[in-house]
């Protein structure tokens, strides 16, 4: 099977096994199999983590940001034939900075560059922006493992 962008949330939901409330990308509007993904989550008033992060201010945690360019990088790393129907797993976060908040109403671009895959584990270079505006940056660590334990 392959997957020829735009994909949906239903497309994305055949590649990675997040599902509501934690998938957090809503299209992938471009695809390298096992090289680089270009995903989009829109931040709507009405997210599940908005109500407590903070009342009267809401915004989008940094541990969401960094896990929606994680599963965005794991789109790249699982639409590639070998990785398919299994997992893959953070092993790393290093160097992530925090540029601007996210707030609703943002779309938040998301970008993964796998720069190295040796076997099971890889590293990609990970940016979120809005209005091309960085919002974070970080290097993700991943190792892919089976889905069934």
């Amino acid at each position: 099977m392959s997957f020829t962008p735009p994909l949906g949330r239903r497309e994305i939901e055949q590649i990675l096994p997040h599902r509501e409330p934690f998938l957090l990308l809503d299209q992938v509007v471009e695809l390298e199999p096992g090289a680089r993904v270009v995903a989009r989550k829109r931040v709507r008033e009405d997210e599940w983590y908005l109500a407590g992060h903070f009342p009267g201010r809401p915004i989008m945690p940094g541990v969401l940001m960094v896990e929606a360019m994680a599963q965005a990088g794991a789109v790249a790393v699982l639409a590639d034939e070998e990785n398919r129907g299994k997992l893959a797993l953070f092993a790393g976060i290093d160097d992530v900075r925090f540029k601007r908040l996210v707030v609703p109403g943002d779309e938040l671009e998301l970008v993964c560059e796998l720069e190295r895959v040796r076997g099971p584990v890889g590293r990609g270079k990970a940016t979120a922006t809005v209005g091309g505006s960085l919002a974070v940056r970080g290097t993700l660590t991943f190792a892919v493992t089976e889905a069934e334990a």
